[in-house]
């Protein structure tokens, strides 16, 4: 089955950075592969703390603290709160676009 990332990106951000989605895939890897892993649960403090740690701290290299990260992690929560599935890859995109690090990700 071969998803097509940007098209579900389009859906909040008209216009998607093709380099930046494949680096988010290429970082995530064989999680996407389990149903489960490819999807954010916001209901999850868990799950939010290792998007925290795991993609805003370690990935996207952010300093802030907790709280300030929290927030944006909670922003895109929102953003996407109609979605019953959230894509992994979507919400790792639109974090990146939130904190001005599209352009790392993509290489640029």
């Amino acid at each position: 089955m071969s998803v097509n990332y940007a098209d579900d990106i389009k859906r909040y951000q008209p216009n998607v950075d093709e380099k930046a989605v494949a680096a988010i895939v290429k970082h995530l890897g064989i999680a996407l592969k389990s149903a489960d892993a490819s999807l954010v649960s916001c209901s999850s403090k868990d799950e939010l703390a290792t998007v925290r740690e795991s993609w805003l701290k370690k990935k996207l290299g952010l300093t802030d603290d907790d709280a300030k990260l929290d927030k944006v992690i909670a922003d895109v929560c929102a953003t996407m709160k109609a979605e019953t599935r959230k894509s992994r890859v979507t919400f790792y995109y639109l974090i990146a676009e939130k904190t001005g690090k599209l352009a790392s990700l993509a290489g640029a």
